[in-house]
């Protein structure tokens, strides 16, 4: 496939000024329609009132996206890319990212010179690194924004982004970002993005399994589990975890977001990462290998709070 713009250096952007100024409408594409992807991008239609095209793998859901918030959908990765001044994608994992970024028909084929790229996939470092060489080469910005919240902060526009990459094409996109996010912030060099949320899914992994443990003792002890959050989550145990997840698990109803197969897919980045750079996470492992046991009992879709059901069954 050939490129509109193939080596064309990027511009020069002033931070400076791009952060100033809210774009009151750019020209926007967001590839992939999930669970997480459909708000995001209706979120940059309604509320940064952008000029959005849309595209999804199965293209019914773009058809319903465009008719419910008014947008455009294109038929190609490559298509909806074209011309638009920043291409986002919330795709499933690496090898999704790299089909519609670099495959056949794939966004890269058709970024104009300077656009910017942001990708909210939760991917490997490594992909985030290749990809962002392959935007300098072609003329272009690449941003790794991997996002935390759950589908209840997409749906709300209150995400967490963890961005990596470089600082003027971040202050550029940010004013963007910001239609569907509570917090953006830039961690560092392409890649720092994707290993800032690895240690917020090692973070949370610790935290869910400490909380079911901790439900599960209360249970056996014969204690109001309820009371007992009311007191303790005004402590230095409380978590977001603890204040909206304890009721659900003391019930037995784990269908509240983020499920145990997409968990698993970030652990095994994370534990991959880990083997590259040598940092020691014998926690992380183990509680992969409970969400596996999980996994075992029918719960690949259950949320991650569901470890308290490996503990009880």
């Amino acid at each position: 496939m050939g490129r509109e713009t193939c080596h064309a250096p990027p511009e020069a952007l002033d931070p400076g000024q791009s952060s100033k100024r809210r774009p009151s409408m750019a020209k926007v594409a967001f590839i992939g329609l999930g669970v997480m992807g459909y708000p995001m991008a209706g979120h940059l239609k309604t509320k940064g009132a952008h000029e959005v095209t849309v595209y999804n793998r199965t293209a019914a859901k773009a058809e319903k996206w465009a008719k419910e918030f008014g947008g455009k959908h294109a038929a190609t990765p490559a298509e909806a890319a074209r011309d638009q001044d920043f291409v986002f994608c919330c795709v499933g994992n690496d090898d999704d990212l790299r089909s519609v970024t670099t495959g056949e028909d794939g966004a890269f084929a058709t970024m104009k010179t300077n656009a910017i790229f942001i990708d909210n996939t939760t991917a490997s470092a490594e992909v985030a690194r290749e990809l962002d060489a392959a935007a300098k080469e072609a003329g272009f910005h690449f941003l790794d924004a991997p996002v935390s919240g759950g589908q209840a902060g997409a749906e709300n526009g209150q995400l967490t982004v963890m961005v990596g990459g470089n600082e003027a094409a971040f202050q550029r996109a940010k004013p963007v970002i910001d239609a569907y996010a509570k917090m953006v912030g830039l961690m560092g060099p392409a890649g720092s993005g994707q290993l800032t949320k690895m240690i917020n899914q090692i973070c949370i992994a610790g935290i869910v399994q400490g909380l079911a443990e901790g439900i599960h003792f209360g249970k056996q002890a014969g204690l109001d589990i309820h009371k007992v959050v009311d007191v303790i989550s005004k402590g230095a145990a409380g978590s977001w975890q603890m204040e909206n997840r304890h009721k659900t698990m003391n019930e037995g109803k784990y269908d509240f977001g983020f499920a145990v197969d997409w968990m698993r897919k970030d652990l095994g980045i994370v534990l991959e990462e880990s083997d590259r750079n040598g940092a020691k996470l014998p926690l992380t492992a183990l509680v992969d290998q409970f969400y596996k046991d999980v996994q075992a009992l029918g719960g690949q879709r259950w949320d991650t709070s569901s470890l308290l059901a490996r503990l009880e069954k």
